[in-house]
């Protein structure tokens, strides 16, 4: 007897075609989560051509290292020792002073002061500054293909040496440092030496610069050295200015030039006696320089009036004298401005408590002409209340009309003015590097 089915052949089909429209209806609703791949996340095919290289090969044995780092300043002896010892070797100086200068900066990573090694190697922060100066100059010179055999020089003190150095271009210091060397130059020569290549390109416009060489150190100093012939008071200090010069030269050309200014000074009198500005109360111009006052081992103190304040700021400005050993200055009176100036020759000779400086606004004033005063600049003017008898040649302060003035004696004797003091220097300010070229271009 056959089973009897419940459910009828046609149900079967009829379910199985339901399942099949309700998964198509489903399929239709439901989106894709991707449909195709993004333009931006496509793969793009590499040729072969653009594969970056392979490293180079290595030594066997050895791996390829892309980066190195820096070698160490220290020193390999040094480098083992720790904080302690390494302030040991700074205490005791053990080696030479460039490589246990290395040893001074990486102290202060170990949380030292300048102060604190001071204190613990007896080292002062400025000669602390000036090993790790020096040694960066002796490092300069190192890389610049310097003579070693000229470089051995500084190893014993040439700290002192090298650190004067250290304002100069690398080419100016491979020069200055054989200079120093040749001509076995102290610190204060060494000085001298760097600030005058360091000085002589900013000197285009100054009278007889073309005739010294940039390249020659010795040719830079000689130019100074010339320069500070012309700026003198007295006729010794031009020549031993001059002399000096002719010592340091090294060029032909500027060699010349130096001595035909020598042979000027040295046969000059009879022309000075003939020039109309030239008296025995010739009045100095003189230029001051940066650090000048500070390097002056004597210096005057003087108060300052104005021009405009006529002849009540001169006869009120106090009347100053130094006592004791110590050179104490005392003034009778107070006062708001003062200058301080070196104790050049014509202001050592004023009378007590006759000094004054009167400040003008501009030289061109001024009775006569020097060098270069067709261009606005002010000056002060030193005067000593003390010699107040005009004479023909002499130059005066005197009382005009809305201030002060200078005039030449002659012309007081003809109309008959009195006046307030003789002046005995006129002092310009110091240049301007910035502003001198501006100005000299207007010049030209």
């Amino acid at each position: 007897m056959a089973a009897l089915s419940l459910t009828p052949s046609n149900l079967s089909h009829v379910s199985s075609s339901r399942h099949r429209r309700h998964n198509v209806l489903l399929l239709g609703r439901i989106r894709p989560l991707v449909t195709s791949t993004p333009k931006s996340t496509r793969l793009k095919q590499i040729s072969a051509g653009k594969l970056p290289f392979s490293p180079p090969p290595s030594p066997p044995g050895e791996l390829y290292q892309p980066f190195r780092p820096p070698p160490s300043p220290i020193p390999p002896k040094y480098r083992s020792l720790d904080p302690a010892e390494r302030l040991e070797v700074l205490r005791n100086r053990l080696g030479l002073w460039y490589e246990y200068a290395s040893l001074i900066p990486p102290l202060s990573q170990e949380g030292f002061t300048p102060a604190s090694v001071e204190e613990l190697t007896g080292i002062s922060g400025v000669e602390q500054n000036c090993l790790i100066v020096a040694a960066q100059v002796r490092d300069s010179l190192q890389s610049s293909k310097f003579d070693p055999d000229l470089l051995a020089y500084f190893d014993s003190g040439g700290s002192e040496l090298l650190y004067e150095l250290r304002l100069l271009s690398a080419s100016q210091r491979v020069a200055a440092a054989r200079q120093v060397v040749e001509g076995r130059l102290d610190a204060k020569a060494a000085q001298e030496l760097a600030r005058a290549m360091k000085d002589f390109p900013r000197r285009q416009s100054d009278d007889g610069w073309d005739s010294f060489s940039r390249e020659s150190p010795g040719d830079c100093l000689a130019f100074s050295y010339f320069r500070q012939s012309r700026e003198a008071i007295s006729d010794s200090e031009r020549r031993v200015a001059l002399e000096k010069a002719l010592e340091a030269v090294e060029t032909e050309v500027a060699r010349k030039r130096l001595e035909q200014e020598l042979e000027k000074k040295a046969g000059g009198a009879d022309a000075e006696e003939a020039a109309d500005e030239v008296s025995k109360y010739s009045v100095p111009v003189v230029r001051m320089k940066y650090g000048e006052v500070a390097e002056a081992t004597s210096v005057v103190v003087l108060p300052v009036s104005e021009a405009g304040e006529g002849d009540e700021g001169v006869a009120t400005a106090p009347a100053c004298r130094t006592d004791g050993d110590f050179g104490v200055l005392t003034a009778d009176k107070a006062w708001r401005r003062w200058v301080v100036l070196p104790r050049w020759d014509p202001l050592a000779v004023i009378g007590e408590g006759g000094a004054v400086a009167v400040g003008f606004p501009d030289a061109r004033v001024l009775p006569w002409r020097t060098n270069r005063w067709e261009r606005e600049e002010p000056v002060l003017v030193v005067a000593d209340r003390t010699r107040k008898v005009v004479e023909e040649e002499g130059f005066y302060l005197v009382s005009r009309v809305g201030g002060m003035a200078v005039e030449r004696g002659s012309k007081l004797l003809e109309m008959d003015v009195e006046a307030l003091g003789t002046v005995v220097l006129v002092v310009r300010p110091p240049k301007d590097e910035f502003d001198d070229q501006l100005q000299d271009e207007d010049w030209d």
